[in-house]
């Protein structure tokens, strides 16, 4: 029940991202999307995809406000808007385009094609116990691999926050 709450929410926050004029108040429509999303990992047992989702949502979250709080929208203004929806459309139909040619490739569902992963899927549970297998590959099986991932990620965020800093150094009085 509480995942087709989020999922009704997610999807208004969408369509309220879409339709609302204001920029600012688009970006935090995403965000609330986002953060939904993470809630929704939360339910269906997969602690490791909510914490992934939660860092790259706070992270996309402060550099679209960043980006959004320090622009005025001059392509718009100037009446460049016929550009931009050409560019955006071209842009969504090649990014189709290769998303098409990519998921063809893919086995059909539920077919692994590797003895990993049938080994994975065959032993999860009972060797580890986790309720969900994504998870019991990730924290058992893949452990370093994960913790490779998780430093990837905290580099990431220190990467950026470097860059976000305010540059100049403080006066001593």
């Amino acid at each position: 029940m509480e995942l087709h709450i989020l999922l009704i929410f997610m999807i208004l926050g969408a369509i309220i991202a879409i339709e609302v004029k204001d920029l600012l108040s688009s970006v935090v429509a995403v965000g609330a999307v986002g953060f939904a999303l993470c809630l929704a990992f939360l339910i269906l047992k997969a602690p490791d995809l909510a914490i992934t989702q939660l860092v790259v949502e706070i992270l996309c979250l402060i550099i679209l406000i960043r980006a959004t709080i320090k622009r005025d929208l001059p392509l718009v203004i100037e009446g460049r808007w016929v550009f931009n929806t050409i560019s955006t459309l071209v842009f969504m139909a090649v990014f189709m385009f290769c998303a098409w040619l990519a998921l063809k490739e893919l086995p059909r569902f539920g077919e692994p094609l590797m003895l990993v992963v049938k080994k994975y899927l065959a032993e999860a549970r009972v060797s580890t116990g986790a309720a969900n297998i994504v998870t019991a590959v990730i924290l058992d099986f893949r452990a370093y691999d994960t913790l490779g991932e998780a430093t990837v990620l905290f580099a990431s965020v220190i990467g950026i926050m470097a860059v976000l800093r305010r540059p100049g150094r403080k006066k001593n009085k």
